[in-house]
């Protein structure tokens, strides 16, 4: 618990939220809301038939709709989407999907001013944060500003019952990662660390419930509440070493994202223990493992655990991640260490080199 005496800043965000079961159809009165007259809808290849409904409930107020964003958001498919932007006379975008979409959502307001709502279906985030990440020529970097930032946001449960099980559980370890990292961010406040652990609470509970039975409503609503609340804190605070990691491994190998947060996040934890003890208490409670001690893991193995707990993938080589090559293991711990974020613990090159090499391998965390 923060001193109440202590001193801190917190900046709320100005995102309006619509949060339920059947909110989708309010996409129109949303549109409305924010003056858009002709609204570009965004989707994945994948979610085009949320894109098509989309279109239909926006009725004349839709311009068209572009089915092509991707993971990373390329400077080249924001380019084409753009084209069609401009070609369509779209004055807003409505971004239904996951991270990929709202991205290439925020991407086209950064260089049109036009207002966003994003509608997710995944536990990514996104949504709820003035970060944008682009990715051109084999590299991710990212910026801050509420230029990016969705006007508002509509969460519907509904959305999400569909959302396979295998993604719930990474997109839902993804967002615990914004939350767990808020916990020993440099800005760290009290407001936003009681949102972190009532967020890593939230989908604790619900992934392992999910994997059980995907079309359990309680636990779809608790992992979607969860997410929002992880997502506050991303936007909130800095991120620290896990993020870099996953931005260089994300941007220079093609790594799935939601993928590779849950394999590196236990190992980012296990690094940060030792100068972030108040958060790893935290962590732990939120993940139910309650103290480290006997018989009870410590944060990142409870990580460790609850990736397991919904059949994630636990290395880096199961997703994509080039084995038996040191020079790529070198490589990114050459551009972790290369501008890197603030983290609790000073960055050494060494310490993660041998951290990438854990998780190539899957061995738990340490």
């Amino acid at each position: 618990m923060a001193d109440l005496g202590s001193s801190f800043v917190y900046q709320a965000l100005p995102v309006r939220v619509v949060f339920g079961a059947g909110t989708l159809a309010r996409a129109r009165e949303e549109v409305e809301r924010l003056a858009i007259s002709r609204a570009l809808v965004l989707t994945t290849p994948a979610q085009a038939e949320h894109g098509l409904a989309v279109t239909r409930l926006l009725g004349d107020r839709a311009a068209g709709a572009f089915h092509g964003a991707v993971m990373h958001t390329p400077v080249a498919v924001t380019d084409t989407a753009l084209a069609a932007f401009r070609e369509l006379g779209a004055d807003g975008v409505v971004a239904i999907g996951g991270g990929s979409t709202i991205g290439l959502g925020k991407a086209i307001a950064l260089r049109t001013g036009a207002p966003q709502l994003a509608i997710p279906t995944t536990y990514a985030g996104s949504e709820m944060t003035p970060i944008l990440g682009e990715t051109e020529r084999g590299e991710k970097t990212t910026r801050r500003s509420l230029d990016v930032l969705p006007e508002a946001v509509i969460y519907d449960v509904d959305l999400t019952l569909g959302l396979p099980v295998a993604l719930s559980g990474t997109s839902g370890i993804n967002a615990i990662a914004h939350a767990v990292e808020a916990l020993y961010a440099r800005d760290a406040n009290p407001i936003i660390s009681l949102v972190a652990e009532q967020g890593i609470a939230a989908l604790a509970r619900a992934l392992p419930a999910i994997a059980a039975d995907p079309g359990d409503r309680a636990a779809r609503n608790d992992a979607l509440y969860g997410a929002w609340l992880c997502g506050v804190c991303l936007g909130s605070v800095g991120m620290a070493l896990h993020h870099k990691l996953c931005h260089v491994l994300g941007g220079t190998f093609d790594l799935p994202h939601a993928e590779t947060h849950t394999v590196v996040l236990p190992y980012a934890v296990a690094y940060n223990a030792a100068a972030a003890p108040d958060a790893m208490v935290r962590i732990a409670r939120a993940l139910g493992a309650g103290p480290a001690g006997p018989g009870r893991p410590d944060a990142a193995t409870a990580l460790y655990e609850l990736a397991a707990a919904v059949g994630a993938r636990r290395s880096l080589a199961e997703i994509g991640m080039p084995a038996g090559e040191p020079s790529a293991l070198d490589r990114a711990a050459d551009l972790a260490v290369a501008n890197p974020y603030w983290n609790p613990r000073p960055i050494d090159r060494a310490a993660i080199r041998e951290l990438l090499e854990r998780a190539l391998a899957g061995t738990p965390p340490r």
